[in-house]
Protein backbone atom coordinates (compact mmCIF):
# COMPACT_ATOMS: atom_id res chain seq x y z
CA UNK A 1 0.00 0.00 0.00
CA UNK A 2 1.07 3.43 -0.68
CA UNK A 3 1.09 6.44 2.12
CA UNK A 4 1.45 9.80 1.99
CA UNK A 5 3.82 11.08 5.15
CA UNK A 6 3.40 14.17 5.91
CA UNK A 7 6.04 15.73 8.51
CA UNK A 8 8.19 18.90 8.49
CA UNK A 9 11.14 17.99 10.86
CA UNK A 10 13.43 16.42 8.68
CA UNK A 11 14.96 14.19 11.12
CA UNK A 12 11.52 12.51 12.41
CA UNK A 13 10.63 12.15 8.81
CA UNK A 14 13.64 10.52 7.59
CA UNK A 15 13.22 7.99 10.67
CA UNK A 16 9.44 7.38 9.91
CA UNK A 17 9.80 7.02 6.47
CA UNK A 18 12.68 4.66 7.01
CA UNK A 19 10.55 2.44 9.11
CA UNK A 20 7.82 2.50 7.67
CA UNK A 21 9.37 0.90 4.46
CA UNK A 22 10.65 -1.51 6.67
CA UNK A 23 7.08 -2.50 7.19
CA UNK A 24 5.95 -2.97 3.58
CA UNK A 25 4.68 0.24 2.76
CA UNK A 26 5.49 2.17 -0.40
CA UNK A 27 6.28 5.47 1.33
CA UNK A 28 6.03 8.93 -0.34
CA UNK A 29 7.37 12.17 1.87
CA UNK A 30 6.57 16.05 2.01
CA UNK A 31 7.82 18.66 3.91
CA UNK A 32 4.88 20.98 3.52
CA UNK A 33 1.33 20.76 2.96
CA UNK A 34 2.12 22.20 -0.56
CA UNK A 35 3.98 19.05 -1.46
CA UNK A 36 1.45 17.18 -0.07
CA UNK A 37 -1.41 18.61 -1.86
CA UNK A 38 1.10 17.93 -4.96
CA UNK A 39 1.39 14.58 -3.98
CA UNK A 40 -2.46 13.93 -3.04
CA UNK A 41 -3.71 15.13 -6.76
CA UNK A 42 -1.44 12.64 -8.50
CA UNK A 43 -1.42 9.23 -6.34
CA UNK A 44 -4.04 7.49 -4.40
CA UNK A 45 -3.02 6.44 -1.00
CA UNK A 46 -4.44 3.78 1.56
CA UNK A 47 -3.08 6.00 4.35
CA UNK A 48 -2.06 9.74 5.27
CA UNK A 49 0.47 10.38 7.89
CA UNK A 50 -0.02 14.34 8.67
CA UNK A 51 1.28 16.65 10.68
CA UNK A 52 -0.86 19.28 12.04
CA UNK A 53 1.67 22.45 12.14
CA UNK A 54 3.33 22.96 8.21
CA UNK A 55 5.32 26.07 7.16
CA UNK A 56 3.08 26.88 4.63
CA UNK A 57 -0.82 25.86 5.56
CA UNK A 58 -1.34 23.37 8.25
CA UNK A 59 -2.39 20.18 8.12
CA UNK A 60 -6.33 20.08 8.85
CA UNK A 61 -5.89 22.21 5.64
CA UNK A 62 -4.28 18.91 4.01
CA UNK A 63 -7.36 17.05 5.54
CA UNK A 64 -9.89 19.52 4.58
CA UNK A 65 -8.92 19.50 0.59
CA UNK A 66 -8.87 15.98 0.43
CA UNK A 67 -12.20 15.38 2.36
CA UNK A 68 -13.65 17.94 0.13
CA UNK A 69 -12.56 16.00 -2.81
CA UNK A 70 -13.73 12.77 -1.40
CA UNK A 71 -10.12 11.06 -1.11
CA UNK A 72 -10.92 7.83 0.56
CA UNK A 73 -7.31 8.18 2.06
CA UNK A 74 -7.40 7.96 5.47
CA UNK A 75 -5.98 10.14 7.81
CA UNK A 76 -4.14 10.22 11.01
CA UNK A 77 -3.10 13.46 12.49
CA UNK A 78 0.52 13.52 13.83
CA UNK A 79 0.77 16.37 16.47
CA UNK A 80 1.98 18.16 19.40
CA UNK A 81 -1.69 19.49 20.33
CA UNK A 82 -3.10 17.44 22.74
CA UNK A 83 -5.73 20.22 24.12
CA UNK A 84 -9.66 18.36 23.50
CA UNK A 85 -10.65 20.59 21.28
CA UNK A 86 -8.10 20.76 19.02
CA UNK A 87 -9.11 16.36 19.17
CA UNK A 88 -12.41 17.32 18.75
CA UNK A 89 -10.98 20.05 15.06
CA UNK A 90 -9.04 17.13 13.45
CA UNK A 91 -12.01 14.85 14.06
CA UNK A 92 -14.51 17.29 12.67
CA UNK A 93 -12.93 17.71 9.88
CA UNK A 94 -12.62 14.26 8.66
CA UNK A 95 -9.17 12.62 10.40
CA UNK A 96 -9.60 9.20 11.23
CA UNK A 97 -7.36 9.02 13.75
CA UNK A 98 -4.96 11.38 16.28
CA UNK A 99 -1.80 10.87 17.84
CA UNK A 100 -0.23 12.91 19.82
CA UNK A 101 3.80 14.21 20.54
CA UNK A 102 6.25 12.45 21.74
CA UNK A 103 4.94 9.01 20.74
CA UNK A 104 5.66 6.20 20.70
CA UNK A 105 6.90 4.07 16.94
CA UNK A 106 4.82 0.76 17.84
CA UNK A 107 1.72 3.10 18.83
CA UNK A 108 2.16 4.56 15.44
CA UNK A 109 2.52 1.14 13.69
CA UNK A 110 -1.20 -0.28 15.66
CA UNK A 111 -3.12 2.93 14.72
CA UNK A 112 -2.25 2.22 11.63
CA UNK A 113 -2.93 -1.80 11.26
CA UNK A 114 -6.14 -0.53 12.96
CA UNK A 115 -6.91 1.94 10.31
CA UNK A 116 -6.52 -0.94 8.14
CA UNK A 117 -8.82 -3.39 9.62
CA UNK A 118 -12.11 -0.70 10.04
CA UNK A 119 -14.54 -1.87 7.64
CA UNK A 120 -16.26 -0.71 4.65
CA UNK A 121 -14.85 0.97 1.58
CA UNK A 122 -11.53 0.30 0.76
CA UNK A 123 -10.08 -1.02 4.15
CA UNK A 124 -11.90 -3.90 4.44
CA UNK A 125 -10.46 -6.42 7.34
CA UNK A 126 -9.88 -9.24 5.25
CA UNK A 127 -9.36 -9.28 1.49
CA UNK A 128 -10.89 -12.97 -0.15
CA UNK A 129 -10.88 -14.14 -3.69
CA UNK A 130 -11.91 -17.85 -3.74
CA UNK A 131 -10.03 -19.39 -0.95
CA UNK A 132 -7.12 -17.13 -0.72
CA UNK A 133 -7.13 -14.77 2.03
CA UNK A 134 -5.20 -11.41 2.41
CA UNK A 135 -5.23 -9.50 5.66
CA UNK A 136 -4.11 -5.85 4.95
CA UNK A 137 -3.18 -5.39 9.10
CA UNK A 138 -1.28 -8.18 9.71
CA UNK A 139 0.10 -8.56 6.04
CA UNK A 140 -0.68 -12.73 6.31
CA UNK A 141 -1.57 -14.35 2.95
CA UNK A 142 -3.09 -17.76 3.66
CA UNK A 143 -4.66 -20.33 1.21
CA UNK A 144 -5.67 -23.87 1.18
CA UNK A 145 -2.31 -25.22 2.93
CA UNK A 146 -1.75 -22.13 5.80
CA UNK A 147 0.07 -18.97 5.51
CA UNK A 148 2.20 -18.31 2.17
CA UNK A 149 5.69 -16.55 2.76
CA UNK A 150 5.37 -13.17 0.42
CA UNK A 151 7.89 -10.52 0.59
CA UNK A 152 6.87 -6.84 1.26
CA UNK A 153 6.80 -6.39 -2.40
CA UNK A 154 5.23 -8.72 -3.64
CA UNK A 155 2.12 -8.35 -1.25
CA UNK A 156 1.86 -4.74 -2.03
CA UNK A 157 1.43 -6.54 -5.88
CA UNK A 158 -0.92 -9.08 -4.87
CA UNK A 159 -2.87 -6.57 -1.92
CA UNK A 160 -3.81 -4.36 -5.04
CA UNK A 161 -4.93 -6.73 -7.29
CA UNK A 162 -7.34 -8.31 -4.39
CA UNK A 163 -8.88 -4.88 -3.74
CA UNK A 164 -9.09 -4.56 -7.57
CA UNK A 165 -10.62 -8.07 -8.37
CA UNK A 166 -11.88 -8.93 -10.83
CA UNK A 167 -10.94 -5.38 -12.31
CA UNK A 168 -8.07 -5.25 -14.66
CA UNK A 169 -5.40 -3.47 -12.80
CA UNK A 170 -2.76 -1.57 -15.54
CA UNK A 171 0.57 -1.82 -15.35
CA UNK A 172 0.92 1.58 -14.04
CA UNK A 173 -1.30 1.42 -11.75
CA UNK A 174 1.05 -2.17 -9.96
CA UNK A 175 4.10 0.28 -10.48
CA UNK A 176 2.69 3.63 -8.49
CA UNK A 177 1.07 1.54 -6.19
CA UNK A 178 3.60 -1.10 -5.30
CA UNK A 179 7.37 1.01 -6.40
CA UNK A 180 8.41 4.30 -5.13
CA UNK A 181 10.08 4.79 -8.54
CA UNK A 182 7.33 3.51 -10.70
CA UNK A 183 9.19 4.16 -13.83
CA UNK A 184 11.88 1.60 -12.61
CA UNK A 185 9.08 -0.80 -12.50
CA UNK A 186 6.95 0.86 -16.13
CA UNK A 187 10.90 -0.02 -18.03
CA UNK A 188 11.93 -3.31 -17.40
CA UNK A 189 10.45 -6.56 -16.69
CA UNK A 190 10.64 -6.00 -12.76
CA UNK A 191 6.47 -6.63 -12.81
CA UNK A 192 6.80 -9.88 -14.97
CA UNK A 193 9.02 -11.70 -12.62
CA UNK A 194 6.84 -10.88 -9.35
CA UNK A 195 4.29 -11.66 -10.94
CA UNK A 196 5.72 -14.91 -11.92
CA UNK A 197 7.01 -15.73 -8.64
CA UNK A 198 3.32 -14.74 -6.88
CA UNK A 199 1.56 -17.46 -9.25
CA UNK A 200 4.01 -19.78 -8.50
CA UNK A 201 3.19 -19.32 -4.94
CA UNK A 202 -0.35 -19.15 -5.57
CA UNK A 203 -0.26 -22.55 -7.47
CA UNK A 204 -2.58 -24.85 -4.83
CA UNK A 205 -4.91 -22.33 -4.36
CA UNK A 206 -8.34 -21.95 -6.44
CA UNK A 207 -7.11 -18.01 -7.00
CA UNK A 208 -4.96 -17.03 -10.55
CA UNK A 209 -4.00 -13.75 -11.42
CA UNK A 210 -4.58 -13.00 -15.42
CA UNK A 211 -2.50 -12.02 -17.86
CA UNK A 212 -4.52 -9.37 -20.11
CA UNK A 213 -2.61 -8.87 -23.18
CA UNK A 214 -1.48 -4.88 -23.53
CA UNK A 215 -3.20 -4.02 -20.01
CA UNK A 216 -1.94 -5.62 -17.37
CA UNK A 217 -3.52 -8.14 -14.87
CA UNK A 218 -6.43 -9.34 -12.62
CA UNK A 219 -7.08 -12.08 -9.50
CA UNK A 220 -9.63 -13.97 -10.05
CA UNK A 221 -11.04 -17.59 -8.49
CA UNK A 222 -11.45 -20.66 -10.36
Amino acid sequence: MRLLLVEDDAGLRDVLRRGLLEEGYVVDAAGDAGEALSYLAVYEYGLCVCDWRLPDQSGIEVLTWARRRQLPTAFLMLTARDATADRVQALDAGADDYLVKPFEYPELLARLRALLRRPGGDRAPQLRCGDLILDPATRDVRGPDGSIPVTSREFALLELLFRRSPAVVTRRAIATQAWPDEAEAVGSNTIEVHIARIRAKLARSAARIETVRGTGYRLVSE
